[in-house]
């Protein structure tokens, strides 16, 4: 068997004519990217990332021109769209309610992320990928779910900085001429930079990405490159510990400071006690968000053999926690008799901070310890999150990894793996150079009150949902302050 036919899907592409077509390199190597990210080939899972920020230089140019494509094409079968540089969904206008509706049924919409990672090959997850104009026909596409669609997708650069913004998607029926659809997106994105640079003076600085609030994962082998492997003692005692608890059916609360892993932990946890169950993972939005959170995910309580991570529950509304009770109660009602059992888990900061009446419901507290009291895990994270930014091995230095062992891990194992990440990006053999200016022994040492001023920026910012500018009020500072201070500091802020 040769590596192409390992990837998958084993699906045949053939040209309007009929005569089989073999396919490309970049193709291919986006197959392979999906298959070690685990994408199910038969269908798109969720992840929702909550309301969407339109307060950007980017989403306000690019939602300017894709409006005004869209008067140009309003009755054709044709969706336009805007996405961050992860790819989630900012905007999508159509004149053909048929395909809006079908793009719903697979969560192709705005606050839902569609990158490589979350959906598998398509248009736009392929061109934020390679940073390069992309179309996915029909049966390219990685999901058999999205087989019926056809997308073109052109990446925008920021044109004074160079930095990757988004990208505009067009998205037809398969069944469609594709012919001028790649044309169409290379000048909506040429035109919404070029409008970037015209309105580009004061305007404030992009938002960063949310980042997933919930999303569905589905039972799956890990491919062995890319587990966490060689973890401290701690780690794997407090992963023991959870597997049995889940096994035995406790309710499990890992407990723990924001960012230290504790729904790695339980995730790894639920695959070990059930490796046929599939994992809906529920990170609490911002207050405005939590009533459609709630009604968005929680129908797939009822479906069988489904374990639940509801994470920082700490953060979830009195009302809400005792809504999430009632619907869990009712699906476990309406699955009795059934074959599935309902698992829960959920991350907090301690077993006091869980709001009733989910807090009766906890059997077993496992605590998870800080990435400070845990330096054997260091290099451990820091070659996983290297190998999951290109999906290949990445080396460090010796200075560097020096330079990660003596960092002190404000943002926990959170902020190393977005550390790693940003150098991974930008270099084959990572070196301190390619870290934040903290982690430079030659840069200048912070003093004891810069590296509490530090930390403190790092806590401010920490919580799910939190804006620059409030971090920036709770810490006494303007907004243009705390942004020089994340510049000295090399703070990056938390996806």
């Amino acid at each position: 068997m040769t590596a192409e036919d390992h990837v998958v899907p084993q699906r045949a592409m053939t040209h309007a004519k009929g005569d089989p077509v073999a396919p490309s390199h970049r193709l291919l190597a986006s197959w392979r990217r999906s298959e070690e990210y685990g994408v199910p080939l038969d269908g798109v899972d969720p992840a929702w990332a909550g309301s969407i920020s339109t307060d950007s230089l980017f989403y306000e140019c690019g939602q300017a021109v894709l409006a005004g494509l869209h008067k140009t094409l309003v009755d054709e079968p044709l969706s336009l769209m805007l996405t961050d540089a992860d790819g989630l969904v900012l905007d999508r206008v159509s004149g053909d309610t048929s395909l809006l509706r079908a793009l719903d049924r697979v969560h192709l919409a705005p606050g839902f992320a569609f990158s490589e990672r979350d959906a598998g090959t398509n248009g736009l997850g392929m061109a934020l990928a390679d940073r390069t104009p992309s179309l996915v026909r029909a049966e390219e596409h990685y999901s058999a779910g999205l087989a019926i669609y056809t997308c073109a997708a052109v990446p925008v650069l920021n044109p004074v900085t160079g930095d990757l913004e988004g990208c505009v998607n067009l998205t037809t029926w398969s069944r469609s001429s594709a012919g001028l659809l790649l044309a169409l997106a290379e000048s909506a994105a040429t035109s919404t930079s070029a409008l970037m640079l015209a309105r580009s003076g004061g305007h404030a600085p992009r938002p960063p990405a949310r980042g997933g609030v919930f999303r569905v994962q589905r039972a799956r082998l890990e491919p062995a490159s890319g587990t966490l492997r060689a973890m401290s003692t701690s780690w794997t005692e407090a992963q023991a510990a959870t597997t049995r608890a889940l096994h035995d059916g406790h309710v499990v609360a890992a407990v723990g400071e924001p960012g230290s892993g504790r729904a790695t932990l339980l995730g790894q946890a639920l695959r070990a006690a059930h490796p046929r169950i599939r994992i809906l993972s529920a990170d609490v939005p911002a207050p405005d968000d939590v009533e459609a959170w709630l009604s968005l995910w929680t129908p797939e309580l009822a479906k069988p053999d489904t374990a639940v991570v509801v994470e920082n529950v700490d953060l979830l509304p009195a009302w809400a926690a005792q809504e999430l009770y009632a619907r869990a109660s009712s699906a476990v009602a309406s699955r009795a008799g059934a074959s599935g059992t309902l698992t829960w888990a959920v991350t907090a900061r301690d077993l006091d901070s869980v709001p009733a009446p989910l807090a009766a419901l906890v059997g077993t507290v496992v605590p998870v310890l800080p990435l400070r009291e845990r330096p054997d895990d260091v290099l451990a994270l820091a070659r996983w999150a290297a190998h999951q930014t290109r999906m290949r091995e990445i080396d460090l230095t010796p200075a560097a990894e020096r330079a990660l062992l003596a960092h002190d891990w404000p943002g926990n194992a959170d902020e190393l793996v977005r550390v790693v990440h940003d150098a991974a990006t930008r270099a084959e053999t990572i070196d301190v150079r390619h870290l934040p200016p903290a982690f430079s022994a030659s840069g200048p040492r912070l003093s004891r009150l810069e590296t509490v001023e530090r930390d403190e920026i790092v806590r401010a910012l920490a919580d799910p949902g939190r804006s620059v500018a409030e971090a920036a009020a709770e810490l006494g500072m303007s907004r243009a302050t705390i942004y020089r201070k994340l510049r000295h500091y090399g703070i990056r802020r938390p996806g």
